[in-house]
């Protein structure tokens, strides 16, 4: 398992990257890529290891939609996974909640997301990026 990125919620991406390049140098920065599944258009930011995630609603009823309303900020943590299936069930196995099961996400990939539902750490919404072999 490998952090593959940090997902931040924002309004527009395409102002989002106006701020940021006056503050970082993106080594690469991806097309905005729409992810129907999630009714979302993101955009991988390459500034080392691992990527930022720039994620903006792309409908009202998209799940982030009041998130990015009220402003945003980071959302996830995604881990690249070898088998998607294995690693669900063993974070269920240690009380992990699955949100949303196994789904096609960027680049053709299967992605699936995850509360591990901590009480003391804030960030406990996780994202599983299957890896293409």
């Amino acid at each position: 398992m490998k952090l593959h990125h940090i997902g931040i919620v924002v309004k527009s991406i395409q102002e989002s990257l106006g701020e940021l390049k006056n503050y970082l140098d993106f080594e690469t920065t991806s097309a905005i890529m729409p992810v129907g599944s999630q009714k979302v258009n993101i955009c991988l930011l390459k500034i080392g290891d691992p990527f930022l995630e720039l994620i903006e609603p792309s409908s009202q009823d998209s799940a982030i939609s009041e998130f990015a309303k009220s402003g945003g900020g980071i959302h996830h943590l995604c881990f690249e996974v070898k088998n998607i299936e294995s690693e669900l069930e063993e974070f269920a196995r240690k009380g992990a909640t699955i949100l949303v099961n196994p789904v096609k996400g960027f680049d053709e990939r299967r992605i699936a997301f995850l509360d591990l539902n901590t009480k003391n750490t804030k960030c406990g919404l996780v994202e599983l990026l299957e890896i293409i072999n």
